[in-house]
């Protein structure tokens, strides 16, 4: 389908380009959220006499946005999750769990700002970004733990999932001493001179 763009989207065009996409995305997406209008005589004419409104329009909204920007750009919020052993989540992180975090901390966003490229179902620290505008675009960081102290941790750098591997490989409890010259089965040197002194002092 031929459409007429009404506002940048990305890897598509700029305002006022005709561009050919997909009869689903148009009428899913595109045309519904007005961001476009189809191609045809009528609504040409539509589009050029309103560019200049549309345009100027435009121009306000991202200046806003740019605004704004400085109020989310590097924000860092923090979700407590359970998750199993090996930091898998049980269930994913949704955009509305981001949204509501950032809006708890005084960032004006809405569900349709957020990009998440891939769902989140790990615990560990991801860039998110957050489209305010077509044409404006910051990133936040979604810190996902499973407890206060651990989000604290990962907001250092600290990889939790590669240290709780690392505990899990070392020995637990009681080790063995072990002499390198000792013949298999013998009582090492140092053990058996304890045990000769304990038996000499009872």
């Amino acid at each position: 389908m031929e459409i007429i763009l009404l506002e940048r989207v990305e890897k598509l065009g700029g305002i006022g380009d005709v561009v050919t996409v997909k009869d689903g995305y148009a009428r899913n997406f595109l045309l519904p959220n007005k961001k476009a209008l189809r191609a045809n005589e009528a609504n040409r004419k539509v589009f050029e006499a309103n560019r200049a409104k549309i345009e100027a329009d435009n121009a306000e909204r991202r200046k806003a946005a740019e605004a704004e920007s400085g109020n989310v750009e590097g924000k860092s919020v923090v979700l407590i999750r359970a998750s199993s052993n090996a930091g898998q989540l049980y269930g994913s992180v949704s955009v509305r769990d981001i949204v509501d975090a950032l809006v708890a901390d005084g960032a004006q966003v809405t569900k349709s700002m957020i990009v998440l490229e891939r769902p989140i179902k790990t615990i560990g620290v991801f860039d998110v970004k957050v489209a305010l505008h077509p044409e404006v675009s910051v990133n936040v960081k979604v810190n996902v733990a499973r407890s206060p102290d651990e989000a604290e941790q990962q907001a250092q750098g600290v990889d939790v999932l590669a240290q709780m591997f690392e505990e899990e490989a070392k020995p637990v409890g009681f080790t063995e001493a072990f002499d390198p010259n000792a013949e298999p089965g013998e009582i090492p040197a140092d053990v058996a001179e304890d045990a000769a002194a304990a038996a000499d002092e009872a």
